[in-house]
């Protein structure tokens, strides 16, 4: 049988998807990936805080200010799923630490456009002004900081993506604590090795994830990046195009046997 259409037809749907073959880095946020707050010690909130996303902590239990704060998602205090998380979290702090910088020895941005690419500050990294993440039309641009002590986001700084570039590939590797000023606007995935705190009326399209210590918030919007977790649908489609590819490959394989 000619299983070459059968091949054909895999490549193409998988293509369809936009799936990074090589990408610049890749990040896998395993069981912590429907996590939008996810604290060591403590999650506090005080004020209107709505959380789009699973919230949780481990190994401490402690989870307050909900309400008046809002979860669309599930609360886990302690217990296996918020661990399995803390775990996942873990990892892919030590993956996204591990990256090769390709600009290294910064220090601030302030008003800077930047294409993707991995960018290490030695010790601490501040932000003002607006730092816009330039994808360069590729929907699977990625955006890696490193900072080996603190990351703070000034009053009102922003970040902005354009030409393509996207929430869930912008990652934020801190080396101890980060701090969000009153205000700020920030996008991406943070991930600190000790605590988080976020500034009065700051919003986050992305992920906080502090590994050691407290996430702390006041009356904030923190929302996972909706193209980061597949619809039930996606997730089918993908199935059925990966049962496909075997199916095509195992005749291909019986062919030659014979």
């Amino acid at each position: 049988m000619n299983t070459a259409p059968l091949l054909s037809l895999a490549v193409t749907a998988l293509a369809c998807f936009n799936l990074p073959v090589h990408a610049q880095v890749i990040v896998n946020f395993g069981t912590a990936s429907t996590f939008a707050v996810l604290g060591a010690s403590t999650v506090t909130s005080t004020g209107l805080t709505v959380i789009t996303g699973d919230l949780g902590t481990s190994p401490g239990t402690a989870i307050t200010g909900f309400g008046p704060g809002v979860v669309h998602g599930t609360i886990y205090s302690a217990g296996a799923v918020a661990l399995a998380a803390q775990a996942a979290a873990l990892t892919a702090y030590n993956s996204l630490a591990g990256q090769t910088a390709t600009t290294a020895g910064i220090a601030t941005f302030a008003n800077t456009t930047l294409s993707p690419g991995v960018y290490r500050a030695p010790s601490s990294l501040g932000l003002t002004g607006t730092l816009t993440l330039d994808g360069g039309g590729n929907a699977q641009a990625v955006f890696v900081f490193q900072t080996g002590s603190t990351l703070t986001f000034a009053v009102g700084s922003q970040v902005v993506l354009i030409n393509g570039a996207r929430s869930e590939n912008v990652h934020w590797q801190v080396g101890s604590s980060a701090t969000l000023g009153t205000s700020a606007s920030v996008i991406g995935n943070i991930l600190a090795n000790q605590s988080i705190s976020v500034g009065t009326g700051a919003t986050v399209d992305g992920r906080l994830f502090a590994l050691n210590a407290a996430v702390t918030l006041l009356g904030n919007t923190i929302s996972v990046p909706m193209g980061a977790i597949p619809e039930p649908a996606t997730h089918a489609l993908l199935a059925a195009v990966a049962a496909l590819a075997f199916t095509a490959w195992r005749r291909h394989r019986a062919a030659h046997a014979a």
